[in-house]
């Protein structure tokens, strides 16, 4: 049961409403992760102005969505784990590579250090050194692509914990964690 509100379309007014509409027309449904924060019409702008922004950013949806997996799994987030697999399965990232990228694994060299990185990010909350983005510039990424890592990584904690803290039903296939699959 969710801790807040499911907002519908039907009890949606002002900004909230037109966004919820924005979304539906997106993914052809309202994911309920987006109902949760239409609570707070602003959040909601926040949230959905966010994934518009990154998504015409230098770093490819692909990699997003490998990012988004690696958070999540880290965060315990089912519903992020759910939708970003979905998500990155329909970018055209294998259903081995989603799972390798769970694990902050790649084998590609560009997609490994952006993960490492992300989860770096993640479990040290933000401190990391001058090696680890020096890790980055030697596999080519530019202070562009560093700054939109981090800017994946802060957009996915926003969502897992929505999604966590409020008890977010799962609305995409479940996918496991990987301390379920073990």
């Amino acid at each position: 049961m969710p801790r807040v509100n499911l907002v519908t379309d039907t009890a949606a007014t002002g900004d909230a409403q037109s966004l919820l509409a924005d979304i539906h027309g997106a993914f052809g449904a309202t994911p309920n992760m987006f109902r949760a924060v239409a609570n707070s019409p602003a959040a909601l702008r926040s949230l959905w102005g966010s994934f518009g922004a990154l998504g015409g950013g230098v770093i490819p949806a692909q990699l997003g969505e490998q990012i988004a997996v690696a958070v999540a799994d880290r965060n315990a987030c089912h519903y992020c784990l759910a939708t970003h697999t979905a998500l990155g399965r329909k970018a055209g990232v294998s259903a081995a590579d989603m799972t390798a990228a769970q694990a902050g694994e790649s084998a590609d060299p560009r997609t490994a250090a952006a993960l490492r990185f992300a989860l770096k990010l993640v479990d040290a909350r933000g401190q990391v050194n001058d090696a680890d983005v020096q890790a980055l510039r030697a596999v080519g990424f530019d202070d562009r692509h560093i700054v939109e890592i981090l800017a994946h990584v802060a957009l996915n904690l926003f969502t897992n914990y929505v999604n966590v803290a409020f008890q977010v039903p799962v609305d995409f296939p479940q996918v496991k964690l990987r301390t379920e699959a073990a």
